[in-house]
């Protein structure tokens, strides 16, 4: 399987962090931690680890290091798996 490259909505802070549902085109992470020195990100890149069966360095963030709209590359990436979350 190639590089799956996509759109991540990300929602800090949350109660708990979860996995799925769409904004626009984007997959939505919710994840419960702050989005100070860099603690939001590294959940998010876990939390898509976890719902996607890969190890974390198999998870990058491509763009929007400091916003909650990013781009994510999964290596190796599974489309039906990423249309699953999108639900």
């Amino acid at each position: 399987m190639a590089a799956l490259r996509f759109e991540v909505r990300v929602k800090p802070r949350a109660s708990r962090t979860a996995v799925g549902g769409r904004r626009g085109a984007a997959l939505v992470v919710a994840v419960n931690a702050p989005p100070v020195e860099g603690k939001a990100n590294e959940a998010v890149l876990r939390a898509l680890a976890e719902a996607f069966g890969v190890r974390r360095e198999q998870v990058v963030i491509v763009s929007g290091e400091r916003a909650r709209d990013k781009v994510v590359e999964i290596d190796p990436g599974d489309r039906q798996r990423l249309a699953e979350l999108l639900g």
